[in-house]
């Protein structure tokens, strides 16, 4: 009787540790993370910033998309589920550098959301929610007021370049408008609501719906999530759920309908091309031109219309990523990367986000599984983590280990913060504007 009472006590201690162990291995890996991050930081007279490659300190930008703003959103997001007051610290500095580099006069600002003062504002306000200093609200807010002085009045609306897109166009800063006028700026609506009529006016009907080119020189025209019909549809879907103007709801919809127009079936899942011409038999997986990204919008035309065929749209297309065999085998659009715009950290992000929003233990297991892969891609040194990676597919030979957000360890340390919040309810994940997926409280 004692022999078996040990013995269930062993494993039950033995059930208990590994458990507890699952969680922490992705703590531990976003820990090394910072590490690497902190011993690449640059501190100048303005605060402190990373290069977009450590190999390579010239380069410095401050874009959410490889530049020290996706870095102060890791410190923000650390310093939520580690309370270490020098992640707080780090965050902050970087932050007082985004500051004291935003554009004097709007005649200098760049808009985008990955790729200009939009972006930079969401960190700004980020920075302001954790820290509450008032310094960053109002560096938020001089970036709403940058955008409306640079804005051009064309057609119907307005606009701040010739691009559409999520990336650098009109819907990306759209969807910061919106944010802005939800957290803390109600008259940047207006600003959201005119972009939208522009984009409305650029649309090109096709296939019983309706498609977007990233602009009009651009030589290919991309459908997904990054960089076409996908992004601006989602963001006119979510300009209806902020104005209850049926006219961009019709447009998301007759956006979501040309893409269902040209999905391809595989297996139980679909795919949907990566361009054309010449771009119809390349299939991308992750955020920016793959199903990762575009599930975004059928999620959000599910929560405006609560119609379920919506949501079988997003597992369509979450089951296309499974069919691809990744992460074991690379196909022609999931190559050497394992960041959030291409490669296993923003499909391990929307999987988890799955799980999140339907409870299904299969979606968290496959997040689990890329995650696991990610991990066996780290170069580990000193206590400290980076991921080296091609992150063009064209050009597979340029390998290099970036600081930023969509390609470098400051994402991927998301990620796995992330599902570390999961597991161990810690920390406060930072929905971003182009995002549906909400965290609960």
């Amino acid at each position: 009787m004692m022999k078996r009472l040990l013995l269930v006590l062993f494993l039950a201690g033995f059930h208990s540790s590994w458990a507890a162990a699952k969680g922490p291995e992705y703590l531990q890996a976003a820990r090394q993370a910072a590490e690497w991050l902190k011993q690449n930081a640059i501190r100048t007279d303005h605060g402190t910033v990373w290069a977009v490659e450590p190999d390579d300190p010239r380069i410095i930008v401050t874009n959410l998309y490889a530049g020290t703003s996706g870095v102060v959103l890791f410190w923000l997001e650390y310093y939520e589920s580690t309370l270490e007051e020098e992640a707080l610290k780090l965050a902050g500095s970087g932050a007082d550098y985004l500051l004291a580099t935003l554009p004097d006069s709007p005649e200098q600002a760049q808009a985008g959301l990955y790729t200009g003062i939009s972006g930079v504002g969401f960190v700004l306000h980020q920075a302001y929610r954790v820290t509450g200093d008032e310094k960053y609200l109002a560096g938020a807010r001089k970036v709403v007021r940058l955008l409306r002085d640079s804005a051009q009045k064309v057609g119907a609306g307005l606009q701040w370049n010739d691009v559409t897109d999520i990336i650098g166009g009109s819907a990306g800063t759209g969807l910061f408008l919106i944010y802005a006028a939800r957290e803390f700026d109600p008259s940047a609506r207006a600003l959201a609501v005119a972009a939208g009529k522009r984009l409305i006016e650029r649309a090109k009907p096709e296939k019983g719906g309706l498609k977007w080119s990233m602009n009009d020189e651009f030589p290919r025209l991309m459908p997904n999530f990054s960089h076409g019909t996908a992004g601006i549809a989602y963001f006119l879907a979510t300009l209806h759920q902020e104005s209850k103007n049926e006219e961009f709801l019709k447009a998301a919809l007759a956006g979501a309908r040309y893409l269902q127009a040209i999905s391809e079936q595989v297996g139980d899942g679909c795919v949907i091309f990566h361009h054309e011409p010449g771009g119809e038999q390349l299939y991308y997986l992750s955020w920016c031109h793959g199903p990762a990204g575009t599930a975004r919008l059928f999620y959000r035309l599910y929560e405006i219309t609560g119609k379920q065929e919506w949501m079988e749209w997003v597992h369509k297309l979450a089951a296309g990523i499974r069919h691809s065999g990744i992460p074991e085998q690379e196909t022609p659009g999931y190559w050497n990367n394992v960041s959030q715009c291409c490669g296993a950290a923003g499909v391990a992000e929307f999987f988890l986000n799955l799980n999140r929003v339907t409870g299904n233990p299969q979606q968290l297991q496959f997040a689990h599984r890329m995650a696991k892969n990610l991990l066996g891609h780290a170069r580990t040194e000193d206590g400290q983590a980076s991921w080296v990676q091609a992150e063009h597919r064209v050009r597979p030979q340029q390998l290099a280990a970036q600081t930023g957000y969509m390609q470098g360890a400051a994402g991927i340390g998301m990620m796995l913060l992330h599902l570390d919040s999961l597991t161990n309810k810690r920390g406060r994940p930072i929905v971003f504007p182009d995002s549906p997926f909400q965290i609960p409280q």
